[in-house]
């Protein structure tokens, strides 16, 4: 007898940039909460809960969130930022 497919959770990747400076990546939110009007928005929301989660557990206050970039468009940003740096060095010589 076949067995019933389990349904699986899709999950979509963030980086988590802090006010303090420091950042945390591939921070899992599940992608059914994602999109719609509001975007990536309620992805904060769920990296904000599993912040203070993980402060209750080791007793440190929880970070203030800078911003949250999913990681394919944080890759992106990089070469993006390393091809125009590279642009501007050649472009001085």
């Amino acid at each position: 007898m076949a067995r019933k497919p389990t349904p699986r959770s899709e999950y979509v990747l963030f980086n988590v940039y802090y006010e303090d400076g420091s950042q945390r990546s591939n921070r899992r939110v599940p992608a059914e909460l994602l999109g719609g009007i509001d975007g990536d928005e309620p992805a904060r929301v769920v990296i904000q809960e599993q912040d203070r989660e993980i402060s209750a557990k080791s007793g440190m206050p929880p970070l203030v969130i800078k911003r949250v970039v999913r990681v394919e468009d944080d890759v992106k940003e990089r070469e993006r930022e390393v091809r125009r740096a590279n642009e501007r060095r050649a472009g001085a010589r």
